[in-house]
């Protein structure tokens, strides 16, 4: 089911509603997810589809996924949130993620965004350059 533009824009009126200060605020989104289900919309699956989308891309941008292939120490994390909470101005929690398939280096991920800096996507670089 496809939602029309009504629907998508009610969606990204919640999904402004939810947010204080710029950041998703839980009891937004409580009072947000009362509303809809007292005053029940039409497309009621896809608008919450929408919204979900929304807070779940909004909250990812706040967290960076550190994928590593070795041990890696919780300094290091704390370097990597400090350069993403100050590259995004926003505070940014990084979290430890181990990685078998990575050679040696690290992914970061915070939202859509990945910073590359391991042994395996080098070589992948270089096969797809060949």
């Amino acid at each position: 089911m496809r939602a029309d533009k009504k629907t998508k824009a009610l969606a990204k009126q919640l999904f402004k509603l939810s947010l204080v200060n710029g950041t998703v605020s839980p009891e937004q989104v409580t009072g947000v997810l009362g509303y809809i289900e007292k005053n029940v919309p039409r497309h009621a699956l896809a608008l919450l589809q929408l919204y979900h989308r929304a807070i779940a891309n909004e909250l990812a941008k706040s967290n960076a996924v550190v994928e590593h292939a070795g041990p890696i120490n919780d300094s290091t994390l704390r370097m990597i949130e400090s350069a993403m909470t100050q590259k995004y101005r926003r505070p940014v929690a990084a979290t430890a993620r181990p990685n078998p398939q990575l050679l040696a280096g690290l992914r970061i991920r915070v939202g859509s965004d990945v910073y590359e800096s391991s042994v395996a996507g080098q070589l992948a670089a270089l096969s797809s350059a060949v």
